[in-house]
């Protein structure tokens, strides 16, 4: 991030992502494109269908870089907010994860060390597994779970609080992986593309970190609220 400040709807979207082009993974998420001109924040939204309250909340909410849920949560779409979180999820199941795979195996594939370089795919895949089984869970079972609250039902046999206990975050096997190429894979391969590929890894544990931050101090306070109004 370059820039903190507090974003409002009469402020330009090109300066948002300017100012923070790390945001332009939240834009994608919301389903917004580029293209939109010199339009504030409130039209860009408006054209696109998506919450503004909810996409500043966000916005707002990882650029302040805190744990301060209560400054976001006024007005924010429940709906809106779990579009965001599938859309997340298919970004780095779908497409950010296979990349780092393949840039991986094109990096490493020509080592002579072929154990050490065994030993790398195979901890990537099993942490790939380990996402892929968090973020389905949280798809089949959490979101579902919420869609059933909007609906009016007040299902007993499940509550957010069961959810917030056991969410593990999935960042840190990343640091693991970038540790083990930065300290132990041997020199001689495509240098180049091996520190490419770390870059991905370093982007993508941080962009895991913002989303986990706002699971839990957005996504579940969120949640939690609307079990209170549901009795």
């Amino acid at each position: 991030m370059y820039r903190t400040r507090i974003y409002r709807p009469t402020d330009k979207m090109s300066d948002l992502i300017c100012e923070n082009y790390a945001l332009l993974q939240v834009l994608s998420r919301f389903g917004i494109s580029l293209g939109f001109g010199d339009r504030n924040v409130r039209e860009v939204c408006e054209i696109n269908n998506v919450d503004c309250n909810t996409f500043l909340a966000v916005v707002n909410f990882l650029i302040e870089d805190s744990f301060r849920m209560q400054d976001h949560l006024e007005g924010i779409s429940i709906q809106s907010l779990m579009s965001y979180l599938r859309e997340a999820h298919s970004y780095f199941l779908d497409f950010q994860l296979p990349s780092i795979r393949k840039k991986l195996i094109e990096a490493i594939g020509d080592s002579k060390e072929k154990e050490v370089t065994f030993l790398i795919l195979r901890f990537f895949d099993a942490y790939v597994d380990e996402v892929k089984k968090h973020m389905e869970h949280e798809n089949k079972n959490v979101f579902t779970y919420v869609e059933r609250l909007l609906g009016g039902e007040h299902p007993e046999e499940y509550n957010i609080s069961v959810f917030a206990s056991h969410h593990e975050h999935i960042d840190t096997k990343l640091t693991e992986l970038k540790n083990i190429i930065i300290k132990y894979f041997p020199s001689g391969g495509n240098n180049r593309l091996l520190n490419a590929t770390l870059f991905d890894i370093f982007s993508c544990e941080e962009d895991l970190a913002s989303h986990n931050r706002v699971e839990d101090f957005l996504f579940v306070p969120a949640i939690k609220k609307l079990e209170k109004e549901a009795k």
